[in-house]
């Protein structure tokens, strides 16, 4: 469901985001990586982990959720159209790889914002809910406003102008 998101839930994400948008870069020749490094990130673009228990178990829990696929702002800027709410969200307290974290602030919020192929979920549930433990790390990444759009912070609250959107099936 997309349409349940309310104003004061808080959103989360499970897993990490970006490595397999990284991945893309560096088969594009934009980005190298050596070693382990090259080979976490491919396995995230290569291997992704669908999260079938997670999302059974926010039944019931979560007033919203989505698939991370073609990008956060674009898959979140879903369930914000659906339920008529805005929001903010930390692009600092977004979860990454150590891999991604060494890339440099610009290329990290290309991946974590705009990157898909991710397949975690973002989900959105009211303040204090308590969330199923399925083994798979859940991360607080903002909260539901009233006003319409998506605002990207950092972590002191300062807004992030990022220019990126997320990738459109439709887009000519």
């Amino acid at each position: 469901l997309r349409s349940g998101a309310r104003v004061g839930d808080e959103i989360w994400v499970s897993g990490r985001l970006g490595d397999a948008r990284l991945a893309l870069e560096v088969f594009r020749g934009t980005v190298a990586l050596a070693g382990n490094g090259f080979e976490t990130v491919r396995a995230a673009m290569e291997c992704p982990t669908p999260r079938l228990a997670l999302g059974q178990a926010l039944r019931g829990v979560a007033t919203a959720a989505i698939d991370v696929s073609d990008g956060l702002l674009g898959d979140l800027g879903h369930i914000l159209a659906a339920s008529g709410v805005g929001a903010r969200i930390d692009v600092d307290a977004l979860p990454r790889s150590a891999v991604l974290a060494a890339q440099p602030a610009p290329l990290q919020r290309e991946c974590l914002l705009a990157g898909g192929d991710d397949y975690e979920l973002v989900f959105t549930a009211p303040a204090g809910e308590v969330l199923p433990d399925v083994g798979v790390p859940l991360t607080r990444i903002g909260v539901i406003e009233p006003a319409a759009g998506l605002r990207v912070v950092d972590a002191r609250g300062e807004p992030v102008a990022h220019g990126l959107r997320s990738f459109d099936h439709f887009a000519s």
